[in-house]
C-alpha cells in the first residue's frame, strides 16, 4: 500500500540517486558559502517586528472599548503568535540560525510561546518527524495518532469522528503538539520507562502553566489595573479582566488554526507519499534526499504568506534542508525545481486553498471503511505504491526510467504519472462518449 521501495518508484538507479544527492549537497554547501549578514539583518528585523506587533495587540486589547477595537487587538495579537511560531521558534530551533553564534536566536536558547517544552518539540520533530519523515510506524505525524490519513492505517470505529477530531485539533494545536512527545497510548513496563514519563509531565504542566499564566492571568490583570489607573471602578476592570482573557484566547486559536493549516497542507496532500519501514533500515543520504522530496508538499504564494507561513510553503526544500535558513527556501526551490525536472521527479504544489481542500477530504474520505473507497489501495491519491504503475509490466521486471526518442529526455516517475492520469482521462471520456451514443440511438 505504502511505498516499499523507493528507487524503483521514483524510476530511478542507484547511480541517479546518488548523482541526485550530489547535486543537493552541492546545493547546501552553495547556501551555507552564500550566508551572511543579509540573512542576519533578517532574522533580527524578523524579532523586532513580531515583538513590536505583540505590543501593538496587548495595547489594543488594554484599550478595547467596543467590539470593533477588541477584534483588532485579538487579530493582531494572533499574528503575532503566528509570526512567533512559525517564522521564529519553528525555524531558530531548527538551528538555522546557529551559524550565527548568537544566544538570543540559536536552537539550544529559544523557548517558544508554546505550551510544548523546546526539548521535547526538538526531538519530537527535529528528530523523529524529520529523520523518519511519513515512514508508518515511526513518524508520529503521521496522523498524530488520531487521525487516520493513510490506508496503511487499519480502519476502526473510531475513525468515523476524523472530521471532529482534526477540527479540535486544529483549535487546540498547541496542546495536541504538546501532548505528543508523552506518547500518552503507549505501555511503559520499567521503572525507569515511567520515570521518564514522569519527567516529560512535569515538564509540560510547568510549560502549560507559564503559558496559561502569562495569557490568562498576567496580561489580563494589567489590563484591569489600567483599567482602574484610568479611573475604572471594580466593574469595569473585571470587565477588562473578562476582555483580554477572551481576546488571548482568540489570538491562541488563530495561531493554532492557521499553524494546523499550514503544517497540513506541506504533508497530507495528494503526492505527499507515505513509506514502508523497511525504506528505511539502509539509507544513504541521498535517499534521504529523495524520501523528502516525495515525502512532502508545496504550496504556492507571494511573500507576505510565505513569511506567514515561516517559509514553510516551500515545505519539500525545507525537508531537504530543515536547518538552512527560511528566507533562502524560495532561491533554494527554483534549484530544486530544476532538478526534478532532470529527473523527471514530481514537484508537489498547488494553491494554498486546494492543497488544504485536498487534506480535509483525505481526512473526510478516510473516516469510512475501505468498502466506501472506489481507488485501490495501491492507487488512492493520498496513498501510493510502485505497485501502481506495474500492471502491464512482466512479473518481476522492475520501473526504470527511458528515453524519449522524440526528444531525447529522461521519462520517470513524473511521466508515468501522467501517462497514468491521461489514460484514465481518456477511458473516462470514451466511457461518456459510449453513453452519449447510447442516450442519442435510444432518442432517435
Amino acid at each position: 500500500m505504502a511505498i516499499t521501495d523507493i528507487p524503483e518508484y521514483a524510476h530511478l538507479s542507484e547511480s541517479d540517486i546518488e548523482a541526485l544527492g550530489a547535486e543537493l549537497d552541492a546545493i547546501r554547501a552553495d547556501i551555507e558559502a552564500a550566508r551572511g549578514e543579509r540573512d542576519a539583518r533578517y532574522i533580527r528585523n524578523t524579532i523586532r517586528f513580531q515583538r513590536g506587533l505583540e505590543l501593538a495587540g496587548r495595547t489594543m486589547i488594554a484599550g478595547s472599548r467596543n467590539r470593533t477595537l477588541w477584534w483588532a487587538g485579538a487579530a493582531t495579537l494572533g499574528v503575532a503568535k503566528i509570526v512567533e511560531n512559525m517564522e521564529l521558534g519553528h525555524n531558530v530551533m531548527h538551528g538555522q540560525w546557529d551559524w550565527m553564534n548568537d544566544p538570543e536566536v540559536h536552537s539550544t536558547t529559544w523557548e517558544w510561546d508554546n505550551t510544548d517544552p523546546s526539548a521535547h518539540w526538538k526531538h519530537t520533530h527535529n528528530y523523529i518527524h524529520h529523520k523518519y519523515t511519513n515512514v508508518l510506524g515511526m513518524d508520529d505525524d503521521v496522523g498524530y495518532g488520531l487521525l487516520r490519513v493513510t490506508r496503511d492505517q487499519r480502519w476502526r470505529r473510531f475513525n468515523y469522528g476524523n472530521l471532529v477530531y482534526n477540527t479540535l485539533l486544529a483549535l487546540l494545536f498547541e496542546y495536541g503538539v504538546a501532548a505528543q512527545h508523552l506518547e500518552l497510548g503507549k505501555k511503559r513496563k520499567t521503572p525507569e520507562a515511567k520515570e521518564q514519563f514522569r519527567r516529560d509531565l512535569n515538564d509540560v504542566g510547568r510549560k502549560v502553566g507559564k503559558q496559561v499564566a502569562k495569557d490568562y492571568l498576567i496580561h489580563p490583570s494589567l489590563v484591569a489595573a489600567a483599567a482602574v489607573a484610568v479611573g475604572g471602578d471594580k466593574r469595569s476592570a473585571a470587565t477588562a479582566f473578562r476582555k483580554a482573557v477572551t481576546a488571548d484566547a482568540m489570538a491562541s486559536a488563530i495561531r493554532n488554526v492557521w499553524s494546523n493549516a499550514v503544517i497540513f497542507c506541506g504533508h497530507f496532500p495528494d503526492g505527499a507519499e507515505k513509506f514502508t519501514k523497511q525504506d528505511v533500515d539502509s539509507e544513504t543520504q541521498a535517499e534521504w534526499y529523495l524520501r523528502q522530496m516525495l515525502g512532502s508538499a508545496n504550496f504556492r504564494c507571494g511573500p507576505i504568506l510565505a513569511f506567514m507561513s515561516g517559509n514553510l510553503s516551500y515545505q519539500i526544500e525545507h525537508h531537504i534542508f530543515p536547518d538552512l535558513p527560511s528566507n533562502r527556501l524560495a532561491e533554494i526551490a527554483v534549484r530544486v525545481q530544476a532538478l526534478c525536472e532532470k529527473y523527471d521527479l514530481p514537484y508537489t504544489t498547488g494553491s494554498f486553498p486546494l492543497q488544504y481542500a485536498k487534506s480535509w477530504r483525505t481526512i473526510a474520505k478516510l473516516s469510512l471503511p475501505n468498502k466506501y473507497l472506489k481507488a485501490t489501495a495501491d492507487d488512492a491519491p493520498e496513498t501510493a505504491s510502485e505497485r501502481r504503475f506495474k500492471q502491464d509490466l512482466p512479473a518481476g521486471a522492475r520501473l526504470a526510467s527511458t528515453t524519449d526518442p522524440m526528444t531525447g529526455r529522461r521519462r520517470g516517475l513524473r511521466s508515468a504519472i501522467r501517462a497514468l492520469r491521461d489514460r484514465r482521462n481518456g477511458g473516462r471520456r470514451n466511457r461518456l462518449g459510449r453513453s452519449s451514443q447510447v442516450i442519442g440511438s435510444r432518442a432517435a
